[in-house]
């Protein structure tokens, strides 16, 4: 069972037994035109490889200019070099698979597409700037698929006037609406803006491979039903809901998001990407901020952290509120940085977020096998309903209430630093009925009173094999509702001196069998390992200022630790490979020093 801390004014003994893929990486080579119609889900048969997400055609922003049609815009009408393209005052619709190069302006018209269902067209924006007062600049009713290509050095810009007035039977809600595939390229820029709706919107996929994009809407920036596909644009999205949203509602294998590269900028009032499938990052630049940053997620003001006598989970007694919201809510706005409804995998990518709400999250797993992140949430900074699994990484969460939060958080490589107003690592497992539980349900007999009846005995597990891990938490340092173990890795802990916290807390059992761990926190709830394979020192050291160094020297006199903890502090824990059980140590703690026999 879990092993505490005896309060002293000295040193005392513990009384306890003992791994980017870039934009070249995307095979375009192999890729075919039908592999947008695959299935897409979270299940690992399904999920398309990424030289199946763009085609040869998605990347190709050349045109022949000769064999083109060209459409040129004059205010409130419109030419075209070919009899196909059908005019109608500032009307403006094609219907051949074809090139067609579009300049010029239309100050309250739109550009139509209604072509043949098996037609893959060109539209060259080359100069263009298109304005409707009452529906979208670009309309794409019927095509296999559209590319859109901004012509090198262009300037684009596409408009809805600030409302929408129906002209069939589609809800058209965007200044770019597609009922088809959609892909955006080239080497120009293009300007999206919509006050009354959405951005940029498709009902199928939504791909862009090149070209710089800035999107501003009322609604989401930019909204798919099946997918949204990124590679080497620069895309700048300010939305009053999501900042990508993709979504959808007949197959919820549909509606992910997958970014090889470019640099994506989001300020959302809602998510800055939500998805109601996967997200996939395997490189890119991300920036953003939702609901307003951190400064206006909920904080908690309970002085009691750690969810025990409150300073709970949403929904406890005493327990925080809660923003969470579903993707298929659209009657609730969440503020979080991104957002997976299905599985969330990050192998590469640089990601500032600062957001009201969690900043990474997922309904199911999280796995980072690399990426660089800075992070200041108002809640948590990685939370996944499942798992979250960290192989590599650089992460500095600056501020969250919750550093890292799962069931289940396997960490085994990466450089980890958090600042929490609560837990640092919580896993938080559900409950089961257990009298023998430990942690501080053993202490003090559960929820059921002094001295017997627990009630709890939690299946969630934080282990620790490999990384470089720093938390400075308000709350419990690793707090494991379930099971501890630590087997490699250098794990550092800070934690206060005031309230119901614990440098580490663990119902089952809290297990060291490797790797360097140091924590410093209060004594009134002074736990440490339950077992382990390596000496392990603790002891109470009085009240400690912040900054005070604390070193541990063996019997010869050679200093094997050597630290100043950035908190006040009570109590310090120290097991490394170094620390043999058995054997003497001389532990310093500002003006305090003594012999200690490690455990």
């Amino acid at each position: 069972m879990k092993k505490i801390l005896p309060i002293a004014l000295s040193i005392c003994m513990i009384l306890c037994g003992c791994g980017s893929k870039d934009a070249e990486s995307v095979d375009n080579d192999t890729a075919s035109e039908n592999t947008t119609t695959a299935s897409a889900s979270t299940s690992s048969d399904a999920v398309l490889t990424a030289s199946e997400m763009f085609t040869d055609r998605d990347c190709e922003v050349g045109y022949d200019e000769e064999n083109s049609i060209t459409i040129k815009l004059n205010g409130s009408s419109a030419t075209a070099s070919d009899d196909s393209v059908k005019i109608s005052g500032s009307t403006v619709t094609i219907t051949e698979d074809m090139t067609h190069i579009i300049s010029g302006t239309l100050t309250d018209g739109m550009i139509i597409v209604d072509a043949d269902s098996t037609a893959k067209l060109q539209i060259v924006l080359n100069g263009v700037n298109i304005t409707s007062s009452t529906s979208a600049a670009l309309y794409i009713i019927e095509a296999d698929k559209v590319f859109v290509t901004l012509a090198d050095g262009s300037e684009n810009t596409l408009a809805n006037g600030g409302s929408f007035t129906a002209i069939d039977d589609n809800n058209i809600d965007a200044a770019v609406f597609s009922k088809q595939d959609i892909t955006f390229n080239g080497k120009g820029s293009l300007t999206v803006t919509s006050p009354a709706g959405h951005g940029i919107v498709s009902k199928d996929d939504l791909v862009f491979t090149s070209g710089t994009y800035t999107v501003n809407s009322a609604s989401h920036g930019l909204d798919a039903n099946d997918s949204v596909r990124i590679a080497n644009a620069d895309i700048t999205i300010d939305a009053g809901k999501d900042g990508i949203h993709a979504e959808n509602t007949d197959d919820t294998l549909l509606g992910f998001l997958y970014a090889a590269s470019g640099k994506i900028s989001i300020e959302a009032e809602g998510d800055g990407i939500s998805t109601a499938s996967y997200i996939i990052c395997d490189g890119g630049t991300f920036d953003i901020t939702a609901g307003g940053g951190s400064e206006n997620g909920t904080k908690s003001s309970s002085e009691s952290y750690g969810g025990f006598m409150g300073g709970g989970r949403p929904g406890e007694p005493g327990g925080r509120s809660s923003q969470t919201t579903t993707a298929n809510d659209e009657s609730s706005t969440g503020m979080k940085g991104i957002k997976a409804t299905g599985d969330l995998t990050i192998n590469e990518g640089s990601f500032t977020i600062n957001s009201a709400d969690d900043s990474v999250h997922s309904n199911a797993t999280i796995t980072v096998n690399g990426g660089t992140f800075e992070i200041a949430s108002g809640d948590d900074g990685f939370h996944a309903d499942d798992a979250l699994t960290i192989t590599s990484c650089t992460v500095n969460i600056s501020e969250c209430y919750e550093g890292l939060e799962a069931v289940d958080i396997k960490i085994s490589g990466g450089d980890i630093k958090l600042v929490a107003t609560d837990d640092g690592i919580n896993a938080a497992g559900g409950t089961d009925q257990s009298g023998t539980a430990g942690g501080r349900d053993a202490m003090f007999g559960g929820m059921g009173g002094m001295g017997g009846g627990g009630m709890s005995s939690s299946n969630g597990s934080v282990e620790i094999s490999g990384g470089t891990l720093y938390i400075n938490s308000s709350g419990d340092g690793i707090d494991a509702n379930g099971t501890l173990t630590i087997s490699g890795g250098y794990t550092t802990v800070v934690g206060p001196t005031s309230g119901d916290t614990a440098t580490l807390d663990y119902d089952v059992s809290g297990i060291i069998t490797g790797g360097t761990f140091i924590g410093t926190g209060a004594s009134n709830m002074a736990p440490t390992f339950s077992s382990s394979e390596q000496g392990v020192v603790a002891a109470s050291v009085s009240n400690q200022s912040a900054g005070t160094t604390i070193t541990l020297k063996d019997s010869d006199g050679n200093e094997l630790v050597s630290y100043a903890p950035e908190l006040p502090f009570q109590v310090v824990i120290i097991s490394s490979p170094d620390i043999v059980s058995g054997e003497t140590y001389t532990l310093t703690a500002g003006s305090i020093s003594g012999e200690i026999e490690a455990d």
